[in-house]
């Protein structure tokens, strides 16, 4: 498996991104999006999740295509950012056919990043804003690091942040990843600057540091102080892959958190993965495609993930260091 030319999500053929931020607010949105509406499951592993229509997703729901899938900061306040989105894509005429009506129809995820130092104390609710922004910029290059969700991501250890990455399989099918990292634990070994997901680093995309020398023995890990939490992602493939499909999917996906993140799927944390499918490239009969689509997900969320941290940039009020002058 080898990167996709942009080493992004959108090397998923048809598949476009945009970020929105407010650096004194410290939080942002990031909105994955297509010209035509995809097919998309979910998996939620933490014990604190915030989601809008998640509950569609599910394999025997009515409705088997979403038009736009938003992660944002926020807390619950972020919610309000699939509004935003869900109005641009109302006013471009899209959505799900009820007689002469359109819906939109526009799951979302948030993370926990209101104690990050920005300021919070607004007088009307900016998520909506910064999802029709982030809509509206969506193409196929974006900025990681500290943009769109991942503006103010914290981790235990250093400030998180928004990151991809991309494979191509064999098969010929590719597989991208999308990830706003806001972790209760780290992403790196102990107190040093090695990544966990350091064994299936492609070249240097994330400093080329290689794994730890030493790892700490048992469940000694760092916590964030900063009760911060939550990493959320999207998982996405060109493959012709069922709701049912796109649902396993993103469960093995979630795996790629499990390898980057020490520990991951806490109480505390709210992880979701969310998997899309574009249905441009004919998916084999049998498990064994699947499988491969599903290891090649989890292996890109994993380097997406320590990528997000590696891009992160400082910025005033900042409570974390960025991995880049650890």
């Amino acid at each position: 498996m080898e990167p996709g030319a942009r080493n992004l999500i959108t090397d998923v053929a048809g598949l476009r991104v945009g970020n929105a931020g407010d650096a004194g607010l410290k939080s942002g949105v990031t909105v994955l999006t297509s010209g035509a509406p995809f097919t998309a499951g979910v998996s939620v592993m933490g014990g604190a999740p915030g989601t809008r229509e998640t509950d569609l997703l599910a394999p025997d729901r009515t409705v088997q295509q979403v038009d736009a899938l938003v992660l944002s900061g926020g807390s619950a306040f972020g919610l309000a950012a699939c509004d935003g989105v869900a109005a641009g894509l109302a006013a471009a005429g899209r959505g799900f056919a009820v007689g002469p009506a359109r819906v939109p129809i526009v799951p979302g995820a948030i993370l926990f990043d209101l104690l990050n130092g920005g300021a919070k104390g607004w007088a009307e609710n900016p998520y909506p804003a910064l999802g029709r922004a982030a809509l509206d910029a969506a193409g196929p290059e974006f900025a990681l690091g500290s943009a769109g969700a991942g503006l103010g991501a914290t981790t235990a250890t250093f400030k998180g942040g928004l990151g991809s990455a991309s494979c191509v399989l064999e098969s010929g099918h590719t597989v991208g990843a999308l990830v706003a990292v806001n972790a209760l634990g780290s992403a790196t070994v102990g107190d040093g600057r090695h990544f966990w997901a350091a064994p299936w680093e492609e070249g240097a995309e994330f400093g080329g540091l290689g794994p730890a020398p030493r790892v700490p023995k048992g469940c000694r890990t760092k916590l964030s102080a900063l009760n911060a939490s939550t990493t959320i992602a999207i998982v996405a493939t060109d493959a012709a892959l069922s709701q049912p499909q796109c649902t396993r999917l993103a469960t093995a996906a979630q795996d790629g958190m499990a390898r980057a993140l020490l520990p991951s799927h806490t109480p505390l944390d709210g992880d979701l993965v969310f998997a899309a499918a574009t249905g441009a490239v004919p998916l084999d009969e049998g498990p064994e495609p699947l499988m491969m689509i599903g290891h090649a997900a989890s292996l890109c969320l994993a380097r997406a993930i320590a990528r997000g941290v590696h891009a992160a940039t400082p910025a005033a009020g900042d409570l974390l260091p960025v991995w880049q002058e650890g």
